[in-house]
């Protein structure tokens, strides 16, 4: 069982940054694959960036923008946010799996077993 913690969201202007962190319980989290996703109001849940043991991934509308990055000895993924623009506004949520291999990445809402609660990310005009 893995629990995931999202902090790090906000308010912040067009152009700004922000930096989401989620913190995962539990003492494998190295096997895990990570996620981020988001969902804006009246929206479905859309993948945002994914990590595994050798690559990044990213949705093309935050390619260049958005960097996503882990920290197995603090148990903890990341979401750095640069350039952020009003469309990015949504709840932002971690997701978890465990790997298949080493090199497995995920992309789709179903194949993440275990989610956070999610932060607000709100991007001002």
């Amino acid at each position: 069982q893995v629990q995931l913690v999202e902090s790090g969201g906000g308010l912040v202007q067009a152009g700004g940054s922000l930096r989401l962190s989620c913190a995962a319980s539990g003492r494998t989290f190295s096997r895990y694959a990570m996620g981020w996703f988001r969902q804006a109001p009246g929206k479905e849940r859309e993948f945002v960036a994914a990590i595994s043991t050798n690559g990044r991934y990213y949705a093309d509308s935050v390619k260049g923008r958005f960097t996503i990055s882990r920290d197995n000895a603090k148990n903890t993924a990341y979401l750095q946010m640069n350039r952020l623009k009003p469309e990015d506004t949504a709840v932002y949520y971690c997701a978890a799996r465990e790997a298949l291999s080493g090199s497995d990445y995920y992309t789709r809402v179903y194949e993440y077993e275990y989610w956070g609660q999610g932060t607000q990310v709100t991007i001002s005009s």
